[in-house]
């Protein structure tokens, strides 16, 4: 077993990325080293350049990422925990890559659509190729296992075609070069939705702060912006049918849920027929009790920037390693010659 994944380390992270996945990491972690496995998480800082972005900034949100990945649990010495930017294979891999990607398959990505808009022309190309970063990402360590949400299937079947094709076209058939990564979504992947929109995903992006619980919020500021989450004035119902169309309602029900790693069911067997002036302080609460020592933590860690360094510099050395041997099967099945 061996787990790879990456996260942006662009913007502050909030609630929606711990509980639908830095709590998942962990606990891939612990199942992959338990097993024997590996776990590789990546701060994807090479794909944040493929939009605009502030060199300082990208920097600074770098060593944050690390100090909250640490503080919610991901275990360096259990991990393998890194920045692409340290690991060169990565963009080589992508390169190299590229003559196996095709054009057709990158004009379907969903994400680049969004992305680029109505002004296509104006975009970076990186932004255009960033699938095939990603595909690389995780073909370089013969990754088995690839956490995703719905949003990035698209990209590992794009990463499985290109290591097909790939193994197709320049491997022997009993001496493939890449490994096909499997999809995998925790059946307990929890999908948080905005404070202030029901039908949107809680996000970093958004203009509105009130519209997410960053990790690093105080306790006063978790609790305001629970009580100001966007209602309705139903009382919670005592099943979660009752909870079609109502997407705010079912939003915080669903964060209790996860919070507490029990179910909507049981969240509405203990809160039903309560109006929200009485479920949103025990909301609260729970939120604050669970992100509160999270939070104490990254402070602590975010000021030791020589040991977030050494964190990574760790980290990209055992990840050099472990994808040498990939890298340079890559360059002997292309006929490439390195002195």
């Amino acid at each position: 077993m061996r787990v790879v994944s990456g996260i942006q380390p662009t913007g502050k992270p909030h609630l929606g990325n711990y509980l639908g996945a830095i709590r998942n990491y962990v606990k891939l972690q612990d199942e992959a080293h338990d097993a024997g496995g590996d776990c590789l998480i990546f701060l994807a800082d090479l794909h944040a350049i493929s939009m605009p972005h502030q060199p300082a900034e990208l920097h600074a949100s770098t060593l944050e990422m690390v100090a909250t990945l640490v503080a919610c649990g991901l275990d360096p010495a259990r991990s393998v925990l890194f920045n692409q930017a340290q690991v060169a294979a990565h963009a080589e891999l992508q390169w190299l890559l590229m003559g196996t990607a095709r054009m057709g398959w990158l004009n379907r990505m969903t994400q680049w659509k969004d992305k680029a808009g109505k002004n296509r022309e104006g975009q970076s190309v990186a932004l255009f190729g960033y699938p095939v970063l990603q595909a690389a990402d995780v073909l370089l360590y013969q990754a088995t296992h690839v956490p995703v949400g719905e949003d990035q299937k698209q990209h590992l079947e794009l990463a499985r075609d290109i290591a097909q094709k790939f193994n197709s076209d320049f491997a022997a058939e009993d001496a493939p070069v890449f490994t096909l990564p499997d999809p995998f979504i925790p059946e307990d992947a929890a999908r948080i939705m905005s404070l202030r929109d029901g039908s949107k995903k809680m996000s970093k992006s958004d203009a509105s702060d009130m519209s997410r619980i960053n990790l690093t919020d105080d306790a006063d500021t978790m609790a305001q912006k629970v009580k100001k989450a966007k209602t309705d004035p139903e009382p919670l119902p005592s099943e979660p049918a009752g909870l079609a169309g109502r997407p705010e309602a079912l939003n915080l029900v669903s964060i209790y849920a996860a919070l507490d790693e029990t179910t909507p069911e049981a969240v509405l067997a203990e809160h039903g027929g309560q109006g929200f002036g009485q479920f949103k302080p025990v909301l609260a609460e729970r939120l604050v009790s669970v992100l509160e020592p999270i939070r104490d933590r990254f402070v602590e860690l975010r000021d030791d920037r020589e040991a977030l360094d050494a964190i990574l510099a760790r980290g990209a050395a055992r990840a050099r390693e472990m994808g040498r041997p990939t890298l340079d099967s890559a360059y002997r099945a292309l006929g490439l010659v390195r002195g």
